[in-house]
């Protein structure tokens, strides 16, 4: 058994600059944890041993994997990721075609049109596709490639699209990650699938960010295009992984409701969001002695861990979210209908 202490009148930290974290991924990505990293190398430095692998089964604009093999925090980490314009960027640039990219997005005379024409084209190759990815994530509102998204109107200073294209700056990224990329590995799938597949793995960590849809939040609905995630079956399956693990979630009562069903520990961190409001997120794992300075948000009870529950108990339900999309829609963690 394991006391929780869960309580909302915590000491905070204040929220990361942002500024002072090196930029690293070629994203501009909503729900982006650039200001997660200082805590990250906490939580990295306090293993052990250095892990051989950190896996990022959620891993979007990839700053934790980045981070984790730039600074040497791990030997080598694995992004995983389902949506296939995003998939299409990792694959071009862990596949060998960076500099193909970097000097595709130098050439590139960016006008509206010229995007417009450029996103308009038939795509042939992945490498095709991750620089439409490019041109879409930093020309549309919010970096956001969910349908609905359009491109910037005023943006900074009125420059339009032109405010976030930076061609000298995104080659260089590019070109960065072209160096470290053997120590990078890629596979566009089900985060489930492979969570499961390495959850014996004693050497390596989970960074584990999913999608904000808990409790129906819409946040994650509107910013990613898969969001739709049985998140009751991901606390469990991290429930079952053998090497370290932390996930971050918004600071929702159905997400506590889930640490405390699973007997894990959850602490709340300052952030601040794209409109740089001042907002809390959770951190959740099983020991976060390491993140010093905060206390954890639960209130003091007994748990049980999920292996030891009652048979038959039932689990608190979390409220389904509605697919804006018509027809299939992959739920990653979903149960097959019996």
């Amino acid at each position: 058994m394991q006391k929780l202490l869960f309580s909302d009148e915590v000491e905070m930290p204040k929220a990361v600059n942002v500024a002072s974290v090196p930029q690293l991924s070629p994203f501009r990505y909503p729900g982006g944890k650039t200001w997660f990293v200082p805590r990250l190398r906490e939580w990295l430095s306090s293993q052990p041993r250095k892990p051989k692998k950190l896996i990022e089964p959620f891993a979007g604009g990839g700053i934790v994997s980045l981070t984790s093999v730039s600074e040497n925090l791990v030997e080598a980490a694995h992004l995983v990721e389902i949506d296939r314009e995003i998939a299409a960027v990792w694959e071009t640039l862990v596949g060998g075609n960076a500099e193909w990219l970097a000097s595709r997005i130098l050439s590139f005379d960016m006008t509206k049109d010229n995007a417009i024409e450029a996103l308009s084209l038939k795509r042939k190759s992945s490498r095709e596709v991750a620089f439409q990815t490019i041109i879409k994530n930093r020309t549309f509102h919010g970096g956001i490639l969910a349908a609905g998204s359009g491109f910037l109107k005023n943006g900074e200073a009125g420059k339009g699209i032109l405010s976030r294209w930076y061609p000298t700056t995104l080659a260089r990224r590019i070109r960065n990650i072209d160096l470290i990329r053997a120590r990078l590995s890629f596979e566009c799938r089900d985060a489930f699938e492979v969570l499961k597949e390495h959850k014996n793995d004693e050497d390596s960590v989970f960074f584990i960010d999913p999608p904000y849809t808990a409790g129906g939040k819409k946040a994650g609905s509107r910013l990613y295009t898969h969001f739709q995630l049985n998140h009751e079956r991901l606390f469990s399956i991290c429930s079952e992984l053998a090497g370290d693990f932390i996930m971050t979630y918004d600071n929702a009562s159905e997400v506590k409701d889930l640490a405390r069903d699973y007997g894990f520990q959850a602490k709340p961190i300052p952030m601040k969001n794209t409109h740089h409001a001042a907002m809390t997120e959770l951190v959740i794992g099983r020991d976060l002695e390491w993140m010093k300075g905060i206390n954890r948000v639960l209130e003091e009870q007994v748990t049980y861990p999920a292996k030891c529950r009652e048979k038959g108990k039932k689990t608190r339900p979390i409220k389904a979210v509605n697919s804006r999309h018509k027809g299939s829609v992959h739920i990653q963690g979903s149960l097959p209908s019996k």
